[in-house]
């Protein structure tokens, strides 16, 4: 194709997931020129293949586990068995109103942004970015939203696993399943099949499920998988290969305390990791530097060239939605102003929807522990909760973790039904700067799941 004029503005941000639209629309709202590249569709990984599939799944399996048991509240069901193809159609359904409602494309047009979805962009040089269309696009700033994507280990027979985002290609809810990888992806989908009726294998070699969690949301996770029929090895010494079958299943090959094994799977999820998309951005040609396939940056979100910016996935640091948006945000004030605007993350809640629910904010009790011993750690069982009896969700557990003068909340980790919402509810007070003693006052109401903080709190006060 021919080579096209080019299009000059102030700001070009590369992606139109979370980051990208907030990094357009505030430089937008700064007065810059802005125009948004996107090969795909907007919305980012979250809403197309990520966080919304995900919890609509999550919400299916949780329909299942109240069916199961609607015979203790006097209700009989009788079909007791998951219908894939209709799931599969609900969360589809789910991700295309979930779109129609953020209306990007809408939102740009509103504050004068132009949005060009003609492929992948990549750097010609330092300020100009040359579309699969031969569009080509030039800017005094770029702020570099990509995203992210599942990787596959690298073995032979890689390409027979199914990565989460491909998990609603599968034809059936599969019998026998493994899912490599136990961080937050590995267990929600571990959790979720496990709910559909698989028997489920969750591999890791790293020690403990959720290696990001608190270890006692790790360890009281990993208990509940076991209860609930999930396979849970963790400390393996790798996986080896995947193999197909004459009868279409697969053999997984692994290692663990030195001695190898295999078993034969129906499909094998592999949920490894989730590097940056930045390989074909032309990134080398002009210097960004780029470590474990994410973006370096400073402190401003930027680059080793001076303007252009990372945020979200790309920089590799907290792969979340609830980070991006700020990121995003920070990054456009920094592109348009010069100002040094930063966003800490150390008050960003973050959570999975498996069976139970974990979450946590702030540091995590060892963390707490190694800068001063003689923090005050509180918990509560959720059996001690009317509204966990109520509902039968005894499961679970809160920690609060405060400063040696239970002043100030440190950290809070939760395991248990709506433990995501909890946590939200901590991590506000924490942002406020609310004392312990405050939180402790609040009146929370009855019965409800968050009248566990007030629990906390006060046991910290007594501690």
């Amino acid at each position: 194709m021919g080579a096209e004029s080019t299009d000059v503005y102030d700001v070009a941000v590369i992606g139109a997931g979370p980051a990208g639209t907030a990094a357009a629309l505030r430089a937008a709202e700064l007065g810059a020129s802005v125009v948004v590249l996107e090969a795909d569709r907007t919305g980012g990984t979250c809403v197309n293949s990520g966080c919304v599939p995900t919890r609509v799944l999550a919400k299916t399996a949780r329909l299942m586990r109240e069916v199961r048991t609607a015979d203790e509240y006097g209700i009989t069901v009788s079909r007791q068995r998951i219908d894939w193809s209709s799931t599969v159609a609900r969360v589809r359904s789910t991700v295309d109103r979930v779109r129609s409602i953020k209306r990007e494309a809408e939102r740009f047009a509103e504050a004068g942004i132009d949005l060009v979805l003609d492929g992948r962009a990549a750097f010609e040089d330092e300020h100009t970015l040359v579309l699969e269309s031969g569009r080509r696009v030039e800017a005094a700033s770029i702020i570099v939203c990509v995203g992210g994507h599942s990787r596959r280990l690298p073995i032979p027979g890689t390409e027979l696993a199914t990565v989460p985002d491909e998990v609603l290609e599968l034809p059936r809810v599969p019998d026998r399943l493994a899912v490599i990888g136990a961080g937050n992806t590995g267990a929600q989908l571990a959790t979720v099949f496990a709910a559909f009726g698989s028997e489920v294998t969750l591999l890791d070699v790293a020690p403990r499920v959720l290696m990001a969690s608190d270890p006692s949301i790790s360890q009281a996770v990993a208990a509940a998988f076991e209860e609930d029929g999930i396979r849970v090895r963790t400390g393996i010494d790798g996986v080896d290969a995947l193999r197909r079958r004459d009868d279409g299943r697969i053999d997984l090959d692994w290692r663990a305390a030195g001695a190898p094994e295999a078993e034969a799977f129906d499909a094998v999820v592999m949920a490894t990791g989730w590097p940056a998309r930045v390989d074909d951005l032309g990134l080398d040609a002009i210097g960004v530097r780029v470590e474990r396939s994410a973006i370096v940056v400073d402190q401003y979100f930027r680059s080793s060239v001076s303007h252009v910016f990372a945020v979200g996935d790309a920089n590799g640091r907290d792969m979340l939605v609830q980070a991006a948006h700020f990121e995003g945000e920070a990054a456009a004030e920094n592109a348009v102003l010069g100002a040094n605007r930063r966003t800490p993350h150390h008050l960003l809640p973050a959570g999975g929807f498996t069976d139970p629910d974990y979450a946590g904010v702030g540091l995590t009790e060892p963390e707490c522990r190694e800068r001063d011993p003689r923090c005050v750690v509180s918990r509560v069982e959720y059996s001690e909760l009317e509204r966990a009896v109520i509902d039968d969700r005894e499961r679970g557990f809160l920690l609060l973790i405060a400063d040696r003068r239970r002043e100030l909340i440190l950290g809070a980790h939760a395991v248990g039904e709506n433990a995501v919402e909890v946590i939200q509810s901590v991590t506000t007070a924490m942002a406020a700067g609310v004392d312990v003693a405050t939180l402790a006052s609040v009146k929370f109401a009855y019965p409800t799941y968050s009248a566990l903080i007030g629990l906390a709190a006060r046991r910290l006060l007594a501690a």
